[in-house]
């Protein structure tokens, strides 16, 4: 189990690990089609992150990186082939990081909402644009700050 969700049960901790591909495909999909650059470049975010990210969230990105081609893959014949059916299904599912997030530690909660945004960013300009100017197309941007889930706000320092 990944450290920074020691408070949560194994199906709490399920979603969290989906996080990262219910993102990808939300944010490839927005436009209708998510195509093989958006996809290609997610898989390798997720291994670029199990070794260039906060210390504390390498394991985290190692575990959902492992197969996961296959794993998104999977997600995608398993959810609605029609756009805005498949966003909902999708928005429900991580609006449900709202009751998790605040089960885990303050940091880590903001770290893996950062981390989340960060990556849904990263995917919209994987295809698309010249240059990747203008590489975030409208429906991307109605859901790259995920709007379902609620902005978790960096915790003061203590003294």
């Amino acid at each position: 189990m990944i450290t920074q969700f020691s408070g949560l049960n194994q199906e709490e901790s399920d979603l969290m690990m989906e996080a990262i591909p219910l993102v990808t495909v939300l944010i490839a999909g927005a436009d209708g089609e998510i195509d093989k650059e958006e996809k290609e470049w997610a898989a390798k975010l997720t291994k670029i992150r199990s070794y260039n990210h906060p210390e504390n969230w390498n394991d985290f990105y190692k575990s959902v990186g492992e197969n996961y081609s296959e794993k998104l893959d999977a997600l995608i014949s398993s959810l609605p082939s029609e756009t805005e059916a498949r966003n909902a299904v999708i928005s429900t599912r991580l609006a449900a990081l709202n009751d998790l997030l605040p089960k885990i530690d303050k940091h880590a909660a903001y770290s893996f909402y950062r981390g989340l945004t960060s990556f849904a960013e990263h995917v919209a300009k994987a295809s698309g644009g010249f240059l990747r100017i203008g590489a975030i197309s409208r429906e991307e941007k109605k859901w790259i700050g995920l709007p379902m889930i609620t902005p978790v706000p960096e915790p003061e320092e203590e003294v």
